[in-house]
């Protein structure tokens, strides 16, 4: 696998697109595909993908196209989700008791390890057979595990002392829902603002038309 060059985030984020691609054509029967149908699926560019890839390593044959199977276990093992990922949840409330229920249910790379919120009525429960712990666990319980990731699903005025207290466990990526910024160096945040997202897409709703990509 090639490595040498910095691979730009960006381009990260566009592997589980292609991915999801891959896997619909396995599930189809298709055996072999090509930049220009992973194009038409995941709605970037031929000249896009074939870039990214490129970021890893080379894949596929010249005029032959990639074998679906193969490419898709690489990008898995470049993703690091040859398995299911164990991740730690903090905010117990409406989002994060659906993201713990979805991944128990839904999804096969990723599952909530340990759940953590303040609120003293709802630790004890179970979401999906995990107990929420309380905030004062935190450190103790994801250094425990070995838990590397982290997501915040908690309101705005309490995200920063959550991110502070994910980064003292030693979490090295975080994607964060809470409505603020979040920022560290040697932490990789997601920042996933629902409000602006939804106002963004009420602007294409008017008919704006299609954003470029």
């Amino acid at each position: 696998m090639k490595t040498q060059r910095k691979v730009p985030a960006v381009a990260v984020r566009r592997l589980p697109v292609y991915l999801r691609a891959l896997e619909d054509f396995g599930r189809e029967g298709v055996e072999v595909t090509s930049s220009a149908d992973l194009a038409l699926r995941s709605g970037y560019t031929s000249e896009q993908i074939r870039k990214d890839l490129a970021y890893f390593g080379a894949f596929g044959t010249r005029g032959l196209g990639y074998d679906v199977g193969q490419l898709a276990q690489q990008l898995r093992r470049i993703l690091g989700i040859t398995g299911a990922v164990p991740v730690a949840l903090v905010g117990a409330g409406n989002l994060g008791t659906a993201l713990v229920h979805y991944t128990a249910h839904n999804s096969k790379d990723a599952y909530v390890a340990a759940v953590f919120d303040q609120d003293p009525r709802k630790v004890g429960q179970k979401i999906s057979g995990v107990v929420v712990q309380p905030i004062g666990e935190l450190v103790g319980t994801i250094r425990s595990l070995g838990l590397r990731i982290g997501v915040i699903a908690v309101p705005e005025e309490s995200a920063r002392d959550v991110f502070d207290l994910l980064c003292t466990a030693s979490v090295t990526a975080v994607l964060n829902f809470a409505p603020t910024k979040l920022e560290r160096p040697q932490v990789n945040v997601q920042n996933v603002d629902l409000t602006t997202e939804l106002q963004s897409l009420a602007y294409f709703a008017l008919g704006a038309g299609a954003p470029e990509r």
